[in-house]
This record gives C-alpha cells, structure tokens and sequence, in this order.
C-alpha cells in the first residue's frame, strides 16, 4: 500500500444519500436546509490522482477500509471515482487513511470574517 502514501483525499462540499437502484451504485446529494439523517453519506475525492490511476487509487483505499470492516463505495461524482462512506463513519475512515500515510486536504475558513 506504499501508493497510498502519496495520495491526498479532499472531502466532498456536500452530503449525499444512496440513489435509486441497489446500494453502492448511486448517490445523490442531501438538500442542503435537510435534517442530519443515518444515512447521510460523506463523499472524498483525490486531489493527487486522475483517471485510471485513481481508480485503482480509490479501489486501494477501499480495501483498506474493508479490512476493518468498514463500509463503503466507490461510485463515479464528477467524472472521478469518490468513495462514500457513512457520516458516522467519517472519523475512522480519515483516521485510517493517515495511519495508511494518505493525506487529508482541509478547505481553510477566513478568520477575517
């Protein structure tokens, strides 16, 4: 996994839900006024990586989730691979990825307003 040590994630703007069809195929994104539900998603995207290569990227980080038995997709937002996992799941999954050495991107807040 010595290829994910040179990935960087960066978490989707918005929250997602499962589409139509079976579980793990679609998403669709949460209006934004909605109320937190368990079965909101969280969506992350690479920064590092594009095409094929995130793919294979984004199937990597994956497995590395499953083997800790943590649920998860990937489904193609964007025209990029974004894996989504369960909100109460965003904590593990971005503790995991640092200990696998991926880097997590933050969007900065102004603090002059």
């Amino acid at each position: 996994m010595n290829t994910l040590q040179h990935s960087v994630v960066h978490r989707l703007p918005q929250s997602y839900r499962w589409g139509a069809g079976p579980t793990g195929t679609c998403v669709e994104p949460l209006i934004l006024n909605s109320i937190t539900a368990d079965d909101d998603l969280v969506g992350l995207t690479l920064l590092s990586h594009q095409g094929a290569q995130a793919w294979d990227i984004m199937q990597m980080i994956k497995d590395a989730l499953a083997e800790i038995q943590l649920d998860c997709a990937v489904v193609e937002w964007g025209g990029e691979p974004c894996l989504f996992v369960s909100r109460h799941d965003e904590c593990t999954t971005t503790c995991r990825l640092k200990n696998f050495g991926v880097g997590i991107a933050e969007t900065l807040k102004d603090s002059s307003a």
